[in-house]
């Protein structure tokens, strides 16, 4: 790989000797992924606030508003990418669009053989599975033999919709508004027996029955690791056939029946009908909101704060589950959106997020880098651990979960991992490392003309985009021509619209220069998503007197990978004039890490290399240039 230099660098190396596991009580860890889930649609974030303001009904998401109250809610948190293939590719390999090698529109392409959030839970002892949407298995025609089947991602088992696609319709074997899809349970099609199955439904009563599996097995007192996948309320909104059976948990709510034809409770009644109680009477007219397309008719809204009602009620029953299981003390559940709202419905109406501001006092939407289509509605829950009702205002973004994770696993993070470990903001315990926010992106169209959003955004083109976050202050560049393109920079924190420019003050001339370097510095060129700036020169670190020779230290212990080094005890340390063999064949099982500047004489293009005989990672400032770890 080959890399355009400006003279000094910063170098990072990390080297390991022989894999294995360190071994802890271990909590339960549960993902619940939605699709297209704005921030504005949940209670708690912002509905209930336009709930108030309009006389809509305030009770939308009472089960998460719940969650949030007995955890805590991360009002800063961002998406890896604001379109679902490469958000999720991103989340599942702890890596952000700078490094990761599914981006842009790049639906079904295989997620890389690399570490992810499954094979991280899985090394660390954990049984693992995913239900629902997946779209990152790669080749089409080895049907079902996928080179990224999640199976051969680090998942143990795998219920759910494999192609991208097939999570437009939520009714697998009828196709209601498009054909019949596929349904796999590891590599098995199992979707003629689906009658009526209705996929939040399908997902979540087949999440709890496995779970009930893990606890009720010979080996009950293994830690589990749930990734559950919704594909709503993306799409089309279709509506469920009954109402949510009453109760939750191993008793009540949805259940597995297991029988072709009515494999859960709710596969009968009349597919696509049933709208909550709390909608089915709801006005929807121009008073209510003026700025609403009368296109959209009020079937639309109705139909999809059903569907959001829907996955509220598959949190609350999961969330008995582990009360009945009483594993509720021990397990974590993360609860996000894949991106900002979509104005897709694919009925014969259009459907528009305006009726409930989904974007919430943002800009943008699914698509845009604007905070809207970006800035995701989380919850964070695991009682006795995360102190209740907490706000949490730290900046971080998907791909922090990988870390996070790791750590309550008791290991350290894979040192490819572009995330930083959120365990000190949730629980208060320990010092919050500074992470880094960062996406880029590429779209064709335009931002809607919404008259909630500025009127300089409305309408405007997209193409190029890149956003970065540096404490408050959020930069975005839009129709990106050149990396010498300034970025529009915004304080997020008094601005949440980002209507305010500070770009033009001249206090901002030096942020806008760190920014510029910082996204030339976080990321790596992939051909199959050209940008304007894949050949700009990486800036030099700003250093007037850099130390000389390499620092070295050393990290006693046995990894299964190359580890991230912040959670490690130092053994040795000192200083060199190159990586010598004295250090690097050390017979005990130690990490050896190496720190220091290059001096590049002058600019142009270089080629890095390395020889190890152990697993290795190289950095140069925060890039990654060499990963020779995963299956080195």
């Amino acid at each position: 790989m080959k890399y355009s230099f400006k003279k000094i660098v910063g170098l990072l190396l990390l080297a390991i000797i022989v894999p294995s596991c360190s071994t802890q009580e271990k909590p339960n860890i549960i993902v619940i992924f939605t699709d297209d889930l704005g921030y504005g649609d949940v209670g708690v974030f912002f509905q209930n606030q336009r709930a108030q303001e309009k006389g809509f009904p305030a009770a939308y998401t009472p089960k998460l508003d719940k969650l949030a109250e007995q955890g805590v809610k991360l009002t800063h948190q961002y998406c890896a990418a604001p379109v679902c293939a490469p958000s999720r590719g991103s989340l599942l390999t702890g890596r952000s669009q700078g490094h990761a090698n599914v981006r842009d529109n790049q639906f079904d392409k295989a997620l890389e053989d690399n570490h992810t959030l499954g094979t991280v839970m899985k090394e660390a002892g954990y049984s693992t599975a995913a239900f629902g949407k997946w779209g990152l298995q790669g080749d089409t025609e080895n049907i079902p033999d996928w080179p990224a089947h999640p199976n051969k991602r680090g998942f143990d088992y795998y219920y759910g919709y494999i192609r991208h696609r097939d999570g437009h319709e939520h009714y697998p074997k009828e196709g209601i508004y498009r054909e019949s899809k596929e349904v796999y349970e590891n590599y098995t099609n199992v979707a003629n027996d689906l009658d009526k199955c209705y996929t939040a439904d399908l997902w979540t009563a087949a999440a709890k029955k496995w779970i009930v599996e893990q606890k009720q097995n010979n080996d009950k007192n293994k830690p589990f690791f749930v990734y559950l996948a919704f594909d709503t309320p993306h799409a089309v909104l279709e509506l469920p056939t009954q109402e949510y059976p009453e109760g939750g948990g191993l008793e009540g709510g949805l259940q597995w029946i297991g029988e072709p034809g009515h494999m859960i409770n709710t596969a009968s009644g009349e597919v696509d009908s049933w709208i909550h109680p709390d909608y089915a009477n709801a006005t929807y007219d121009d008073d209510a909101n003026p700025s609403t397309p009368e296109a959209s008719g009020p079937d639309g809204y109705k139909r999809y704060a059903t569907d959001t009602r829907r996955i509220d009620d598959a949190v609350g029953d999961i969330v008995q589950l582990l009360k009945d299981l009483k594993i509720d003390k021990n397990t974590m559940i993360v609860f996000a959106s894949d991106n900002g709202p979509s104005m897709e419905s694919y009925l014969k109406q259009d459907y528009s997020p305006e009726f409930f501001k989904s974007y919430a006092l943002f800009d943008g939407i699914k698509r845009d880098c604007f905070e809207g289509g970006v800035r995701v509605p989380v919850i964070a829950w695991w009682p006795g651990k995360i102190p209740a009702g907490r706000i949490l205002e730290t900046p971080s973004v998907s791909y922090d979960w990988l870390p996070t994770f790791a750590e309550m696993a008791g290991i350290p993070a894979p040192a490819l991992s572009d995330g930083t470990s959120l365990l000190p903001s949730l629980t208060g315990i320990g010092e919050q490392k500074e992470g880094l926010v960062y996406i880029e992106y590429f779209n064709g169209g335009i931002t809607p003309k919404y008259s909630d959003f500025t009127s300089e955004r409305q309408g405007r083109k997209r193409n190029q985009m890149q956003m970065i976050r540096l404490g408050d202050l959020v930069g975005v560049r839009y129709d990106i021509k050149s990396h010498n393109d300034n970025f529009e920079i915004y304080n997020v924190m008094i601005d949440p619209q980002q209507a305010n420019d500070l770009s033009t003050l001249p206090e901002m001339a030096s942020i806008q220069q760190k920014m510029k370097a910082k996204v030339l510095q976080s990321r790596r060129p992939d051909d199959s998503a050209p940008r304007p700036y894949d050949k700009a020169l990486i800036p030099a670190v700003e250093v007037s007197n850099p130390a000389q020779g390499i620092k070295w230290s050393t990290y006693k212990g046995e990894f299964p990978w190359v580890p991230e080094i912040s959670s490690l005890e130092l053994a040795e340390s000192g200083v060199t004039d190159k990586p010598v063999s004295e250090i690097g064949s050390i017979k005990e099982n130690k990490l050896v890490y190496y720190s220091g500047y290059i001096q590049v004489p002058k600019e142009g293009e270089y080629i890095f290399s390395l020889a190890t005989g152990s697993a290795a990672v190289l950095r140069i400032h925060d890039c990654l240039v060499i990963d020779e770890d995963f299956g080195y």
